[in-house]
């Protein structure tokens, strides 16, 4: 009962925002030529106790979207979802992003229904299954900002333009296993390296119930990316390989699968990379190796019905080697980047969320207090997410 009421997207090999399967019945109907429609509007107050312009972190080169949320108010990243079947063999979704000056594909993808034997190609531009927080929408997450490990060593998100294959296997436990070739044109490969399939990510998820209040997911996966002139926050250019690995694990509870009343959420990652190649800025060009590891833990219990709160803690350390750089990088620079976070949200339906967090950052030369305020809501189709 638990997964039925937890995990509707998992069976169907739900894309992130609708499952396939709801669409089902739809080239039956007509309904194919009057996709489901969804808004969700995001936007924050924040407020820094350091007057910090961007963020740095001590042995990390960060992607251009690793950068500190704008501070006061601004409409944060809002998207307009578009989703059908398109016919009884194909499923199509697309999410535009925009915020205050800028409006992006944020995916835009078609998924196969019926291939046999457990088998789904998606092709488009989607967020892989790399890890587990990265394929999720930042309107589902329980904090405001992605963890520090992902920071570190993804840059934030990876969405590229790709194909993804996948087979769910006739397992009692649900056993999910996949493989992608991506363009490599985001952080942190760069360039679309390799005639334009610059990334290639292994991927395998498992999940099953424990009694009828219990859930849990676990997973490995393996991204190798290359990268050409790959750009960062701090100035210099990255080319060269980028091999990372990461572990996770998510632990869902909620009574008798009534997560309405109750529920608790404990979701971990294990990241890891190395990475061997040339740096260069605007005065010299040299060699960089590097090995760097993040992870983090948080958990989310609702407590009563609208309410919820939620701790994590995440961190991320690197070991690097540079040589014939002419000017010092963070890559040189050693330390232990770290954030504690605290949230509180209420949720007056499904459908709405206002939430206050916390922030203790410590990744950067300072530590620093950040107090955000969001809200996000949910105007039209919105069908189930991922586990």
């Amino acid at each position: 009962m638990f997964k039925k009421l937890l995990l509707p997207a998992l069976a169907a090999g739900a894309a992130l925002a609708c499952a396939p399967g709801a669409f089902a019945a739809l080239s039956s109907t007509g309904r194919e030529f009057n996709p489901a429609v969804g808004l969700i509007l995001n936007g924050h107050y924040a407020l820094y106790s350091r007057s910090v312009t961007e963020r740095q972190m001590n042995g990390f080169l960060l992607g251009p979207d690793a950068g500190l949320m704008a501070k006061g108010l601004s409409l944060d990243e809002s998207e307009l979802d578009v989703s059908s079947n398109v016919d009884d063999k194909f499923y199509g979704f697309a999410a535009i992003s925009f915020g205050e000056s800028d409006v992006s594909v944020e995916e835009a993808y078609l998924q196969t229904l019926t291939l046999p034997a457990g088998l789904t190609v998606k092709a488009g531009h989607f967020y892989s299954d790399v890890g587990y927080q990265n394929s999720h929408h930042a309107h589902t997450w329980d904090f405001i900002d992605i963890p520090v490990a992902y920071d570190a060593i993804m840059g934030g998100q990876y969405g590229d333009s790709g194909v993804q294959l996948s087979w769910v296997a006739p397992t009692d436990i649900y056993t999910k296993l996949g493989v992608e070739l991506m363009s490599g044109g985001s952080f942190p490969a760069g360039g679309r390296a390799d005639g334009g399939v610059g990334v290639k990510v292994l991927f395998a998820q498992f999940s099953d119930d424990v009694g009828d209040s219990n859930s849990w997911q676990a997973g490995v996966s393996w991204m190798t990316a290359d990268a050409i002139d790959r750009p960062s926050l701090s100035g210099p250019t990255f080319t060269g390989g980028s091999d990372i690995a990461i572990a996770h694990f998510v632990w869902k509870w909620a009574p008798h699968g009534n997560w309405h009343e109750r529920n608790f959420q404990f979701q971990s990652e294990f990241l890891h990379r190395r990475e061997n190649g040339v740096v260069a800025d605007s005065a010299s060009t040299g060699n960089y190796r590097g090995t760097q590891n993040g992870w983090y833990l948080q958990g989310a219990y609702q407590w009563m019905p609208q309410w919820q709160v939620g701790l994590r803690y995440g961190q991320a350390d690197a070991s690097n080697s540079t040589t014939g750089l002419a000017a010092a990088t963070p890559l040189a620079a050693t330390g232990t980047p770290r954030r504690a976070s605290v949230m509180v949200e209420f949720s007056n339906s499904e459908f709405s969320r206002l939430r206050l967090q916390y922030n203790r950052d410590e990744t950067g030369a300072q530590g620093d207090n950040q107090i955000f305020l969001q809200y996000i809501m949910s105007l039209g189709a919105h069908g189930a997410h991922q586990f």
